[in-house]
């Protein structure tokens, strides 16, 4: 999905209302009503028995989307309250219409014009499940003053306790640029507006906008490819997305959804592979099979049911030894993809098999975790391969594979990833708050999907798991690492609204891949 700067946002909204006929209201009801279907649906998720939800109103239209929330939810029968932060005299245009439908449906709000108001109201008890940033919009410059201020600090001292969602861009952030202004609200889900902002991707609003949804408004298309924008970075979106799981034929079988094999594991560290086969059987592939080491290939296949363990031969440390390779190179073209490197370890001998596998692979091949360690400095071997070679490192993998820096992977996210994707020819995954997938015939896609509580041991497994499921069944590496990395960030989040960041681990986000699924295919 393509980004927009807020200039851009606001003569979409202009040409909408002029050229097709909408009026403004009809833009802000269609935007409350998208964000009202978030709350909704989060609720449902993290299990809240009538909640009450918090609006915070600013003067300007993101105030008037947060009037036209408050009076959806209270027609649904959901309790809310609403706090302005100025006087509603002041309110004009849009947001004062629908301060008054949400007046006459019998929403009362109360006026907190200045900061110390504000302040005062800290040292009132909350309550709340769900807070509502609707301060400042995308045409907010500077930091926030005066009563504004006070309403960021009120959300941000309210948080332990509470849901915060903001709406079109957490107050106190430039929409273009990313960069906080003074007081920032820290918001759990960012609802925008029409289309993404490009500050929202900003490696600088990460710690502001938590998981994104964007609100299709009913700006038409025709005006969206029109806009001139950043044709070098984009989000990755459902909406995206929904073409690529394509309906099945009623007279299918299981051949035709692709063969995966897992290669990997070793004594110690059965659980890596373990997590990946399982996550590959939940993507939709038609059989899974792991090769592992003879010494755990039990261990594999009582925790992985659907799984078919082939045993092979181990070097003395209890990792695969490249002894197995005489009889698996001419087995390996009878799948449709492979998966290398969850618990392969960085014996020596891990990195002749990876070579090995580099060279003489002809079908699709994700590499993960230890073999991509174990190609330490050699970054040259990936454009040898005959085969497309898709790579999921971490930022410390990036940084070892390129012999950089990790605070330069970091700060350079994007550029790193496309820069690695063009060098080795490979669709190249860099992990992290804000995966970016890289291709050097594509745009980088940057995911905003997933939560801190995914940093825990595992994930990165299932997500190549998840990845080789989806390629094996046809779908393009670049399109297969886009939806991987969107469907595993989702799945994150229902585990975490269902169980919390810090309870959640990686088998929570197996067990949520098929309702994640959901958002792209409808069966």
């Amino acid at each position: 999905m393509k980004l927009i700067s807020a200039d851009q946002m606001r003569d979409l909204d202009r040409r909408t209302i002029e050229e097709f006929g909408t009026s403004g209201e009809e833009l802000m009801e269609r935007a409350g009503q998208g964000a009202a279907d978030v709350i909704r649906r989060t609720m449902e998720q993290t299990g809240f028995i009538a909640p009450l939800v918090h609006l915070i109103a600013g003067r300007g239209n993101n105030g008037g989307d947060a009037f036209a929330v408050a009076r959806i939810l209270k027609a649904s029968g959901i309790a809310v309250e609403i706090w302005l932060a100025g006087p509603s005299n002041e309110l004009k245009g849009d947001a004062l219409k629908h301060h008054s439908l949400m007046t006459a449906a019998g929403v009362t709000s109360r006026e907190l014009a200045t900061k110390d108001a504000w302040e005062e109201a800290m040292e009132t008890p909350g309550g709340a499940e769900f807070l509502v940033d609707g301060l400042l919009g995308i045409g907010a410059r500077g930091p926030a003053r005066g009563p504004v201020a006070g309403a960021i600090q009120y959300i941000n001292s309210r948080a332990a306790d509470a849901l915060v969602l903001s709406l079109d861009i957490p107050s106190g952030l430039d929409a273009d640029t990313g960069q906080p202004h003074g007081e920032v609200v820290h918001a759990d889900i960012t609802v925008t507006m029409g289309l993404p902002k490009t500050g929202l991707l900003a490696s600088s609003a990460r710690e502001y906008v938590g998981s994104v949804e964007v609100v299709d408004i009913g700006i038409p298309w025709s005006f969206v490819e029109e806009a001139e924008c950043d044709t070098e970075v984009e989000l990755i979106y459902s909406t995206d997305l929904k073409g690529l799981v394509p309906r099945r034929p009623r007279d299918c079988h299981k051949g035709h959804f692709g063969r995966v094999l897992v290669i990997g594991g070793a004594r110690g560290y059965a659980g890596a592979i373990t997590m990946a086969a399982r996550a590959a059987v939940r993507s939709g592939a038609g059989t899974v099979s792991a090769l592992v080491p003879r010494g755990i290939a039990d261990i594999v296949a009582s925790n992985s049911l659907e799984t078919m363990v082939y045993s092979a031969a181990e070097t003395p440390a209890g990792s695969l030894s490249t002894a197995l390779l005489p009889e698996w190179r001419k087995h390996l073209e009878d799948f449709n993809a492979i998966l290398v490197g969850p618990g392969l370890t960085r014996d020596p001998e891990s990195t002749l098999l990876v070579r090995e596998l580099i060279r003489d692979c002809l079908v699709p091949l994700v590499v993960d975790a230890d073999a991509i360690a174990v190609m330490e400095n050699q970054p040259e071997w990936f454009s040898k391969s005959r085969t497309s070679i898709t790579l999921t490192p971490h930022p410390g993998e990036m940084a070892m594979l390129f012999g950089q820096d990790i605070s330069e992977v970091q700060k350079y996210r994007e550029g790193m990833a496309l820069a690695a994707a063009k060098f080795t020819g490979a669709t190249v995954v860099l992990k992290g708050a804000g995966t970016v997938v890289a291709h050097v015939d594509h745009p980088a896609a940057v995911n905003l999907t997933g939560n801190p509580g995914m940093a825990t041991g595992g994930t990165g497994d299932v997500l190549a798991g998840l990845l080789v499921g989806l390629i094996a069944q046809g779908i393009a590496p670049y399109n297969a690492a886009r939806a991987a990395v969107f469907l595993h960030g989702r799945a994150g989040d229902l585990a975490a609204w269902r169980k919390s960041q810090p309870g959640m681990n990686a088998t929570d986000l197996i067990e949520e891949l098929p309702y994640a699924f959901r958002e792209v295919t409808l069966r």
